[in-house]
């Protein structure tokens, strides 16, 4: 008996301290949005790599906050194909879609002028070979199903896409469009 009230007390805890470092995460986003203050206002999503979150946010406000995982290498920048990192900068969305293995997927506008420009840089400094390509395809999409522990374990399993639980990518999914801007940052 006390072991299984000491296990359901550490899960409450566990979720406490999960609901706490994300922001309104236990509650709806419909239900945050559909507050006076954010009505007709653009989303913003903001995805912090070393805090593994994506927030949404209006204005500079965080609405709500979520879990996220990245690429093999989720500290670095992406400069090239294959590098399995997630890139930094300002995005916009391309398009999104529904996704077969991943629920949705929110295409952005990865490699921008930006990307190039690092891209370049980086193989004028010998930093990556002369011959690299910049790769591309890059978005935001949930997990293969059944498969949410890759979140809650922090396990980086993409190419370099952002990746979420499908509950969670189905939830901002009807917010975001082509004018919508992703903002990822170390």
């Amino acid at each position: 008996m006390k072991k299984t009230i000491l296990f359901i007390f550490m899960t409450l805890s566990i979720l406490s301290c999960k609901s706490q470092q994300f922001k309104n995460y236990n509650k709806p986003l419909a239900e945050l949005l559909s507050d006076s203050l954010f009505l007709n206002k653009p989303v913003i999503v903001c995805v912090e790599k070393s805090k593994y979150k994506l927030s949404i946010m209006i204005d500079s406000i965080t609405v709500k906050a979520y879990p996220v995982v990245f690429g093999g290498n989720p500290i670095d920048d992406k400069l090239k194909q294959g590098d399995k990192c997630t890139p930094e900068g300002k995005f916009k969305i391309r398009t999104k879609y529904p996704h077969q293995s991943w629920s949705k997927f929110i295409w952005i506008d990865y490699p921008n002028e930006d990307s190039w420009a690092k891209h370049k840089q980086a193989k004028a400094v010998n930093k990556i070979p002369e011959n690299a390509n910049i790769g591309g395809e890059i978005g935001i999409h949930g997990v293969p199903e059944g498969m949410d522990y890759l979140i809650d374990n922090r396990i980086n399993w993409t190419l370099g896409c952002i990746s979420m639980k499908n509950i969670d990518v189905e939830e901002i999914y009807p917010y975001l469009n082509e004018n919508t801007e992703v903002k990822i940052v170390h």
